[in-house]
């Protein structure tokens, strides 16, 4: 695990921090992203990738 840790860094960005504060500040970007929910790793790490892109062009001013 030491040499895992150190590809991490403490401001690492958590997709469901803006998920939280899209449903909360801007329902409509919140509702347009469904998750097809498949649980598996490689998965996850895509669909949570495609999440963050989702959210960057619908609820966040870039």
């Amino acid at each position: 695990m030491p040499k895992l840790e150190g590809y991490f860094h403490y401001r690492n960005l958590d997709v469901s921090t803006l998920k939280e504060l899209a449903k909360r500040w801007k329902p409509a970007a919140y509702n347009s992203f469904k998750k097809a929910q498949k649980h598996t790793a490689l998965a996850d790490v895509i669909e949570s990738i495609e999440e963050l892109a989702h959210y960057r062009s619908t609820f966040l001013s870039l």
